[in-house]
């Protein structure tokens, strides 16, 4: 969704400098059957304009209609939808299947400047961070509606949520590298791509592109080391190998060790792993603490056979760390 949320971020922008205050929407938790993920971005104006999504319909229509009552005054608030628990405006609004989230909601006078300076300077380090290669962190104080920026110091759940602060993570969309084509590969990047993913695949061999299904990834006809060399790895990168080909596996762990990249991981048995590693020991030259990055073999352990099973198992556990548990 982070499409989505430069396109929130690009409103507020415009509307600001025009002369509106704004309404800074932000999902901080959801429970049972909810239409959003925690981070999801709404901006709105006081005559109802508004950019971003909170659920798909029922929570915008009540939240708009109490905002041009002249609701939502305070710098910051939480306010909670679903589950029967609310009574808005005289009317209960429910989600799908008894569905709950929580809003934070807050208020950004145009004028408004404190210690951590304008609304501008706030919407500064939102686009920023949605652009730049680094997971940033913004830390709300409930009370009064006072933020600050930091880098994030890992991975780990959208939005943390306690009595008195908020913790929400921003980073650029997150990316997933394929490196080397095979059956494996095929299914990774059809569910890395389902899940939002940026998908990059590279493979210099040209027989292999031959039948290979990329849907919206962006295609490299090169070595994986040398798009590692040339770009980088950002700390939203993972970085999975997966053809059995040590000359282009071996190569691709040794260029993104020297990355950022939250994730790295390479297929192979336990056996396979084990020469791999003493390979990139003695020939490559990494250290142990950069080994220990390289997930090998990769993936959840779910006993898995065919090449989809493999894939499941290879995003279900990039997922899992991305999430940080």
């Amino acid at each position: 969704m982070r499409a989505l949320d430069k396109e929130v971020v690009e409103a507020a922008r415009r509307w600001h400098a025009a002369g509106h205050d704004l309404w800074w929407c932000t999902v901080l938790s959801t429970f049972g059957s909810a239409p959003r993920e925690p981070g999801a971005l709404l901006v709105a104006r006081a005559d109802g304009r508004h950019v971003g999504s909170l659920s798909g319909g029922c929570v915008e229509e009540d939240f708009l209609a109490r905002l041009q009552a002249g609701d939502f005054r305070a710098r910051a608030q939480v306010v909670t939808y679903g589950n029967g628990d609310d009574t808005l405006g005289g009317s209960r609004v429910r989600l799908p299947c008894d569905g709950r989230l929580e809003v934070l909601v807050e208020h950004w006078p145009v004028t408004a400047r404190d210690a951590r300076g304008t609304v501008a300077d706030e919407l500064d380090a939102y686009a920023e961070a949605l652009q730049g290669g680094q997971l940033m962190e913004r830390r709300l104080h409930l009370d009064d509606g006072r933020s600050r920026w930091a880098l994030a110091e890992g991975m780990g759940p959208g939005v943390e949520h306690g009595e008195q602060s908020v913790r929400i993570r921003v980073g650029p969309t997150a990316r997933l590298l394929v490196a080397g084509i095979s059956p494996v590969s095929q299914y990774c990047v059809q569910f890395a791509q389902a899940l939002g993913f940026e998908v990059v695949v590279c493979d210099p061999r040209p027989e292999a592109w031959e039948d290979f299904e990329a849907g919206d990834a962006d295609c490299r006809r090169e070595l994986p080391s040398e798009f590692l060399r040339r770009e980088g790895a950002h700390r939203m990168t993972a970085v999975v190998a997966l053809t059995h080909d040590p000359r282009l596996d071996d190569l691709t762990m040794l260029e993104a060790v020297r990355g950022d990249a939250f994730y790295i991981g390479v297929m192979g048995s336990r056996r396979t792993s084990e020469k791999r590693a003493e390979r990139l020991r003695r020939s490559g030259g990494i250290d142990e603490a950069a080994l220990a990055r390289i997930r090998m073999p990769i993936g959840l352990d779910l006993g898995s056979k065919t090449p989809a099973e493999i894939a499941l198992a290879t995003v279900g556990d990039v997922v899992r760390v991305m999430r940080g548990r």
